[in-house]
């Protein structure tokens, strides 16, 4: 999985490049192989849904964030845009999802487990406290990793029409979210040329750390990891 298609600098290869093992191992995933071929767990997926709706609140706070500190106004309306787009077009897909007659009648969960609260605080944290770039850095494998994902599973989902997870793998796969993916390589690109060699040792930090949490996130997911006390 660690190939790529996406048009890359020198920094932004290397950080595909360095992230090859965890790549390699969310292609192995058992939660996206029965996702692409229908035998998902239902209930699997609205834990999945519900967990991704608690992430997704808190990223796209992340990425108002990086609108605010960002060096340029064309970075800027980048990730302002993004934010808006991550929770309105999101919670859409959410609700067509499990309006889904095979998505009813089964337990949501009622707050974030532990690798979501993990991932998502990460990634505010990255972003309010750390230099631009470092924010810039820990939000892109979201974009990334789910892209590319998306157009592999688009590959392997056969009837999409009928397939009970089709709309998601339709969504991630679709060329305008490629297009912004792309987008989000070309910002992270830019902001680390500008910095410094400590600061882009720190972006690559946070860039394997939160394509980490994408795996662990899938991976939790699939054992409906919940949070107790």
């Amino acid at each position: 999985m660690n190939e790529t298609i996406w048009r890359t600098g020198p920094f932004t290869g290397r950080l595909w490049s360095d992230a090859a093992e965890i790549l390699a191992r969310v292609g192995e995933l058992r939660f996206l192989a029965e996702l692409a071929d229908g035998t998902l767990d239902p209930g699997v997926f609205v834990h999945y849904i519900q967990q991704d709706e608690f992430y997704l609140a808190n990223y796209s706070r992340a990425m108002a964030v990086l609108a605010s500190r960002a060096p340029t106004s064309d970075a800027a309306e980048f990730w302002a845009g993004s934010a808006s787009s991550a929770v309105a077009e999101e919670k859409i897909l959410h609700e067509q999802l499990l309006g889904d007659e095979r998505l009813s009648g089964h337990s949501v969960p009622e707050v974030p487990s532990a690798t979501t609260r993990g991932y998502m605080y990460t990634l505010l944290a990255a972003c309010a406290y750390e230099p631009y770039e470092v924010g810039a850095a820990a939000v892109l494998p979201c974009f990334w990793i789910y892209a590319d994902v998306g157009r592999r599973l688009a590959g392997r989902a056969t009837e999409i029409a009928d397939h009970p997870y089709g709309q998601w793998v339709m969504e991630y796969g679709d060329p305008a979210f490629a297009e912004a993916t792309q987008r989000a390589i070309d910002v992270v690109e830019e902001a680390a040329a500008a910095a410094t060699e400590p600061v882009r040792e720190r972006m690559r930090e946070v860039f394997l750390d939160a394509s980490r949490y994408e795996e662990l996130f899938w991976d939790a997911a699939h054992r409906r990891e919940s949070w107790s006390l």
